[in-house]
């Protein structure tokens, strides 16, 4: 039986004595930057960044090896202390036993509770956490409700061990750091203020404070623990400390000092008399502040210091959060519901975490990869598409004029880094993205004037795509110069340009491009020299086509027929007869290189839209006739794929045989390029479901087992099979061959790797995850690296613009259902709430005859209960201006009946 159960329709769920799985947390976060993990018995951490983490950094193993939680304890007279949180040695000891305290979890968006029941008393325990949006501040509400016939008198004890500094000290430096702790207790509670950050590379003053602050009924703490050593005593323990259970560890009163020593958040409320029926709350604080004044913490302490303001600041949170999320399904079921809730909502957690910060992603120092920032905006253009037009600009700005860009994205508009570990590295998928999300928005929205926009380049030291150093760069300015030394600005047309041409200009020996330091798949790192990505080949073939798609709309839309590009960039566009061979390719990028190495003229040609855009289709029509030809393996008369790389010795990758090599993601691009032809894309399917696909694990495989380590190709072939890119069922690859599947007209099969996937996610039994979809499944169908992935983003994406067939051409709204029948309710009902051109939309498919997919068409369409004419029975055109003067109401609904 699936332990999670849905409690409503905003992704609220429970699960019965969670902390018997392991490896379960929770993440909680706000816009003001602090974000925290929780676990079943409030382990996990809370951070702003690499280098100010208020409670220990956490690692998926230490979940369970740490003892340093936040943990709140209840003195109760004449009987054994109890850790509210089942953080104890006796709860410890009487898991897995009948004498196991029942314990439940409650979370939704962005909070979490904990109950937990007295194994002896009728005590019951309520621990809710959250993080208010606007505060760097976690809420600690602590609950105990005396539930038998006899009165208890309790103190209350937080113990909240305060780490205090930078993620690198854990093992460079930790006890020298906590030299530098200056620990305080104030009225309301504890406050460590270092004196400096501690970096050899040079050290810095320190202003940032980190606190633990509570109250119970209106009264401040009678006593304080600040320190470690006091709270634990002499060979006590986090889970049998002294200060719990022994009488003669006494507490400290406010105005105490302790320096250079490790800090303990450990609170000592009043004793208090709990009758039958009656409750008491407890509010904790913990959390960090820029500058830590006294009026600083008094201001933050007041504004969470009752419960009706926790109250009232949770609520807002949760409105805050739901108002974002505002994508919400109606299929099957209320399991599906709830699990795209929590899809819909993954973005938003990449945006506030970034790809680092959770216990699984314990790699990197913070902010969003080039990849992830693009993809993640594919999901706010369903949820928040007026926010996406200045994130795409801002960011085009990464780019660099050889076609390359940083890879990492900092928190400021317009900040970036090269990259996270300082290496010159170039991820040769990197220019796909950007298109697919310009491409979308314009779409969406049909505002195909961003692509005339002007935005400086990036500039640093890495040219030639990051073949060689600009010499004559002084180190400082970070956006790209004329020879005349001025700034120089292209519009956004331009830089996609840039990106794709390059591109395709930098191959391998066989005429594909170039797989350089990895492309999608990070671990396909040790390909350098002579590897090629025909994978990426294809979707850029597919690209480039689109873009002299985009290039005709806009002269369109427009009536123009010129377009203006850097002068240079006509070195890209070579003489329409000249022979595409690898040398000749390479050459063209070198001689664009070596004029834009430093500086560029700074002027700018007028180029005919339609001898561009013909160009381009001539790109992509030879990438995909070249890939037909030369990558096709035919394994039978029924099965066959497409090679997808090859390695550093320059051999094809995958084969057929008696040993098959397939991967997954040659596979998708061909598919959703447009490279595969319908009878190829019928034979991929049966070998991908013959060589890859396992059920029970989610669905297809990334790739097969090739039994060997093949240092010639990557780090992954070290992984053990079937973990992480070396043939997992890598969410990601899954959603984007579903998403290329149904784009394809694939409807059955698409839905296949689409649904799969969210079976194995809501089979908890083996997921073990909370609702929402992880990066990948682990051999045992475990779900692994949870909540910071680009599924989501793609999951969202295909069920709204694929499955839904809800989605903008140029502005206008199309509806092209590919509902399969099993996704409709019991009364045939399937619905999707989303806004588009800015008005609130509720589309209703109705189904009476619970037909399948290619058995209905469109029969009606009833908006705000008027009915509309329709001109093709297949999908249904509503014009922006139409929908714009039509839907005025609160919720407007679109009924399509089928």
């Amino acid at each position: 039986m699936n332990g999670i159960r849905f409690l409503d329709n905003q992704g609220s769920f429970a699960l019965d004595n969670p902390e018997n799985y392991s490896y379960l947390y929770f993440p909680l976060a706000g816009e003001s930057g602090l974000k925290s993990a929780i676990t079943p018995n409030l382990g996990g951490d809370s951070k702003l960044d690499q280098t100010s983490f208020l409670l220990e950094p956490v690692s998926a193993e230490n979940l369970h090896n740490n003892r340093s939680t936040r943990n709140f304890w209840c003195l109760i007279d004449g009987e054994e202390p109890w850790s509210c949180s089942g953080a104890s040695a006796g709860a410890e000891a009487d898991r897995f036993t009948e004498r196991q305290e029942a314990s439940r979890v409650t979370g939704g968006i962005l909070f979490h509770k904990v109950e937990r029941i007295h194994p002896q008393d009728s005590l019951r325990a309520e621990m809710l956490s959250f993080i208010p949006k606007d505060l760097k501040t976690e809420v600690l509400m602590v609950t105990i409700h005396n539930e038998g016939q006899k009165e208890k008198n309790i103190t209350g004890i937080a113990a909240i061990p305060i780490y205090g500094r930078s993620a690198d000290n854990i093992r460079d430096h930790r006890n020298v750091t906590s030299m530098l702790h200056r620990i305080r207790t104030t009225k309301e509670g504890v406050v460590v203020t270092p004196t400096m950050s501690f970096d050899e590379r040079g050290h810095q003053v320190n202003h940032r404070s980190y606190f633990v602050m509570g109250t119970v009924q209106g009264e401040a703490p009678e006593g304080f623990y600040p320190t470690v050593e006091e709270f634990l005593g002499e060979g006590g323990s986090f889970i049998h400390p002294a200060a719990v259970y022994r009488e003669t560890q006494k507490a400290v009163k406010s105005g105490e000092v302790r320096e250079g020593q490790e800090a303990m958040g450990a609170l000592r409320f009043a004793k208090k008399t709990l009758r039958p029926g009656e409750h008491i709350r407890f509010i904790v604080l913990l959390g960090i502040l820029d500058s830590c004044t006294d009026e600083d913490l008094k201001q933050q302490y007041e504004s969470l210091n009752t419960e009706e303001k926790v109250a009232d600041c949770l609520a807002e949170t949760k409105a805050y959060w739901q108002k974002l999320a505002n994508v919400n399904f109606h299929v099957q079921d209320d399991a599906m519901d709830g699990f795209l809730k929590w899809v819909c909502f993954q973005p938003f957690l990449r945006r506030l975490f970034g790809c680092s910060f959770l216990p699984y992603h314990d790699y990197g120092r913070g902010g969003r990869g080039w990849r992830d920032l693009w993809q993640d905006c594919l999901s706010l253009l369903l949820m928040e598409p007026e926010t996406v037009r200045n994130m795409i600009l801002n960011n085009a700005e990464g780019m660099r004029i050889d076609g390359t860009n940083a890879t990492i994205i900092g928190a400021g508009a317009g900040e970036f880094i090269a990259d996270r570990n300082g290496i010159t590295r170039v991820w040769m998928d990197h220019a796909l993205w950007p298109l697919k999300t310009i491409l979308l928005y314009i779409h969406q929205s049909g505002d195909v004037n961003i692509l005339l926009e002007r935005m400086p380049y990036f500039k640093d030291g890495q040219v030639l795509r990051g073949t060689a150093l600009d010499e004559e760069w002084d180190g400082v300015g970070l956006r790209l110069k004329t020879r005349a030394g001025e700034q120089y600005e292209g519009t956004l047309l331009e830089h996609l340009l840039v990106e794709h041409l390059t591109a395709f200009y930098e191959v391998g020996t066989h005429n594909m491009l170039q797989l350089r330091g990895a492309d999608w798949n990070d671990a396909l790192d040790m390909a350098s020299e002579r590897g090629e990505s025909v994978a990426f080949t294809a979707a850029y073939a597919g690209n480039l086509s689109d873009l002299a798609g985009m290039l005709r709309d806009f002269a369109k839309k427009h009536s123009v027929d010129t377009v203006e590009v850097l002068e240079e960039l006509v070195t890209l566009l070579p003489d329409k007869m000249q022979e595409w061979t690898p040398a000749s390719r390479r050459e063209v990028l070198r001689a664009y290189g070596e004029k834009v190495k430093h500086t560029v003229q700074g002027q700018t040609i007028s180029i005919r839209i339609a001898d561009l855009a013909g160009e381009l289709d001539r790109m992509s029509a030879f990438l995909k006739e070249s890939i037909r030809q030369q990558e096709w393996i035919a394994e039978d008369t029924e099965k066959g794929w497409f090679n997808s790389y090859y390695d550093n010795h320059g051999n094809p990758v995958e084969r057929a045989g008696e040993d098959p090599r397939m991967m997954l993601t040659g596979q998708v691009f061909a598919i959703m390029s447009g490279t595969a032809e319908p009878e190829q894309i019928r034979r991929i399917v049966r070998a991908a479901d013959a060589h890859l696909y396992q059920k029970e694990i989610g669905g297809y495989r990334l790739n097969t087992n090739f039994h060997e380590l093949k240092l010639d190709m990557g780090r992954m072939f070290g992984f053990a099979y079937g973990q992480k890119e070396n043939g997992a069922v890598f969410s990601h690859m899954t959603v984007m061959f579903a998403y290329a599947l149904y784009q394809r007209g694939f409807v059955q099969e698409g839905y296949k790797a689409l649904q799969t996937l969210a079976d194995a996610a809501l089979n908890f039994e083996k997921s073990r995850i909370y609702p929402g979809i992880p990066e990948y499944f682990a051999p045992d169908g475990r779900g692994m690296y949870h909540y910071l992935t680009g599924a989501a983003s793609w999951y969202e994406l295909t069920m709204v613009t694929q499955v839904f067939g809800v989605r903008g051409e140029l502005g206008d709204l199309v509806v092209e259902p590919k509902l399969v029948k099993e996704q409709f309710d019991v009364d045939g009902n399937a619905s999707l709430q989303l806004r588009f051109a800015g008005k609130p939309l509720e589309i209703l498919f109705r189904n009476p005859g619970h037909l399948d997919y290619g058995a209905y068409h469109v029969g009606a369409v009833i908006l705000n209960e008027a009915g509309m004419e329709i001109k093709d029975r297949n999908h249904f055109v509503l014009k922006r201006e139409q929908l714009e003067k039509l839907c005025e109401k609160k919720t407007n609904r679109l009924e399509i009946w089928l």
